[in-house]
């Protein structure tokens, strides 16, 4: 029972890791559309996010940030490919393509995390992982309409497969981590270290301070939607998420994950007027179904990225 108990719990963890992350593709989205560019978006929801969790960890876990010379590796991966990359990259994507396409490209990750498995690792993978792979490379030219070149922005398509790598590195980075650290002192030193890279190619004195107050087609200011993305879509649902990979195998945590383009889908819609085609709904249907089919197909199965 107490098994069961911490499956369920990490479970809905989990669920409300994705449902959480799902929420950071519209609110960029709105935040860009007020003249904030990419960079800049990251810049602050990365920095700000940092900034606000850190003290609370040094206070109360300072056990919590402690890390040896060994773990250095691990700090930097993480925190340059699934702080800094993943963020930048997603929303250079979602600046560019609607919001459930860039969600869509990004869970392209599973697929690229069997790729590494077999060919780095040498890890015999099933024929259903294969067919997975094929299906969800299948549902990516539906979804970014590869037969419709005048419609086809090739550099947030781009985008979006830069951080579906980089969002494969930071989940198999994570449970990797999950394991030997804190969650709360691994997810600080991950937004710490992602703050100096993100704030380097935009520094703090280039930001549009004077847009703050802008409106924004969700009827707040900049700087409210800033603050939500920094603690809602992204030091919460990072938490969740290492948290529950203690409880849950990362297959399981990665099927849980494919929520998170439904979701931002349908807020894409109901916040930005944003909807997919047919033919990208039927896209988006199989990428998920062949991303699946790569999750259960044994222990090349890994994970699933965040947005």
């Amino acid at each position: 029972m107490a098994v069961l108990g911490k499956t369920a719990r990490a479970t809905g963890l989990s669920l409300t890791a994705w449902v959480l992350f799902a929420s950071s593709g519209p609110l960029a989205k709105a935040v860009m559309a007020a003249g904030w560019s990419p960079a800049e978006v990251t810049a602050v929801r990365v920095a700000l996010a940092a900034a606000l969790l850190a003290p609370v960890i040094a206070v109360l876990r300072p056990w919590a940030l402690r890390f040896g010379r060994g773990d250095l590796w691990l700090l930097l991966g993480y925190g340059l490919l699934g702080v800094a990359g993943v963020q930048l990259f997603f929303f250079v994507a979602v600046a560019r393509v609607p919001v459930g396409v860039a969600m869509v490209l990004v869970n392209l990750a599973p697929a690229l995390v069997a790729l590494w498995v077999r060919v780095v690792r040498g890890t015999r993978l099933r024929g259903r992982v294969w067919l997975g792979i094929a299906l969800a490379l299948a549902g990516l030219a539906l979804v970014a309409e590869l037969g419709q070149g005048a419609r086809l922005d090739l550099l947030g398509v781009a985008a979006g497969l830069v951080a579906a790598v980089c969002a494969a590195g930071f989940f198999l980075l994570g449970e990797h981590g999950a394991s030997r650290h804190d969650p709360l002192g691994l997810t600080t030193a991950a937004l710490a270290l992602g703050a100096v890279v993100v704030l380097a190619i935009s520094p703090p004195w280039t930001l549009p301070a004077d847009l703050l107050g802008a409106p924004t087609p969700l009827g707040v200011p900049v700087w409210l939607l800033l603050v939500v993305l920094a603690v809602v879509g992204t030091v919460l649902p990072y938490v969740a998420c290492l948290v529950s990979l203690r409880d849950i195998p990362s297959a399981a945590a990665s099927v849980l994950a494919l929520v998170e383009p439904l979701v931002a889908a349908v807020l894409a819609w109901l916040l930005l007027g944003q909807a997919l085609g047919p033919a990208q709904l039927a896209g988006a249907v199989i990428l998920l179904v062949g991303a699946v089919l790569v999750q259960v197909s044994g222990p090349a199965v890994a994970v699933s990225p965040a947005g």
